[in-house]
């Protein structure tokens, strides 16, 4: 009943030729989501978060199928988006397939193989590069060239410690200055991280996690901190995925979500930062856990391999 995404490797989506008798893959300058309309007579844009660049007049603009208050219904709503050059959208593209695990842990990156996945030269690709080194999320080795980082587990263990130190910190300040559309945005965004996790979408988790948390901390008005803070998601986000795609904690992430959402709105400022603290730290404990187990698997996996 609908098309979907391609996969990242591709760095294309689908659509119907003219004729309709097959699909065709948009360049990578144009990544739009689309489904068949109910007749299946036509591609119409999903209405997540804008993600179709229109063509023509209104090129470098988001077109949106679900139009505000006060708008006809079959009139698309023209709205503007930030542009982006082949660089950015090159960026975007290989931070998502670290992020999502596209390119595991370790993973030597070869600049030829990866601009011939993205339908791109290699000088973009070069330049993604050193940007997702800034990032902490690629190392240049002097004999392997650039490859995916690998955190260790003491790492991993420090980085979470870290973000319960700073995160609580920002919490207890935000409190007492959050609004009414401070608490209705927390609980929308709670609503579609807990859909993405029904629905087993694990795209779109990281980002909606970290919508989460950032909204509880916005109105701290520490921004500086807050850049740090997004700094140690990203490094945090691929394993996470991995582990709640893996070992399925959903549910401990719900209830502990809708929990702090609670203790924010009653502006129990101790409760909600003990909460967030104790949150920010299990989480940490059980990636260890998780990653350990999985690296020891993965070591005695390669000696077998090699003797078959």
């Amino acid at each position: 009943s609908q098309l979907k995404p391609l996969p990242l490797q591709c760095r294309c989506y689908s659509k119907l030729s003219a004729d309709g008798s097959q699909l065709k893959p948009l360049p990578l300058q144009c990544r739009c989501y689309s489904k068949l309309s109910a007749d299946g007579s036509q591609l119409n844009p999903l209405p997540l978060q804008c993600r179709r660049l229109a063509t023509g007049p209104h090129s470098g603009y988001c077109i949106r199928s679900s139009p505000p208050e006060g708008i006809v219904a079959d009139d698309p709503t023209v709205l503007p988006i930030r542009r982006q050059t082949l660089t950015d959208m090159t960026l975007d593209a290989m931070r998502n397939a670290i992020l999502r695990g596209q390119y595991p842990e370790g993973e030597p990156l070869r600049q030829d193989a990866i601009a011939d996945e993205l339908g791109v030269s290699r000088i973009p690709v070069r330049e993604a590069l050193r940007q997702l080194e800034a990032e902490g999320l690629v190392t240049f080795s002097p004999h392997r060239g650039a490859v995916v980082s690998t955190l260790s587990l003491d790492e991993i263990s420090e980085l979470f410690e870290l973000r319960a130190e700073i995160e609580s910190d920002l919490l207890r300040r935000s409190i007492p200055n959050m609004t009414a559309e401070d608490h209705a945005r927390a609980r929308e965004i709670l609503t579609a991280y807990e859909a993405a996790l029904r629905t087993r979408e694990v795209s779109a988790w990281g980002d909606l996690n970290w919508q989460f948390h950032s909204t509880l901390y916005a109105p701290s008005n520490r921004q500086f901190t807050l850049s740090l803070v997004a700094k140690l998601h990203q490094h945090s986000d691929r394993y996470l995925r991995m582990q709640l795609a893996l070992t399925h904690g959903e549910s401990r992430a719900k209830t502990e979500h809708r929990a702090i959402a609670a203790a924010v709105k009653k502006a129990d400022v101790r409760l909600a930062v003990r909460l967030m603290r104790e949150h920010i730290l299990g989480a940490g404990r059980s990636l260890v856990s998780f990653l350990e187990e999985q690296r020891a698997q993965r070591a005695q996996a390669k000696p077998r391999r090699s003797t078959s």
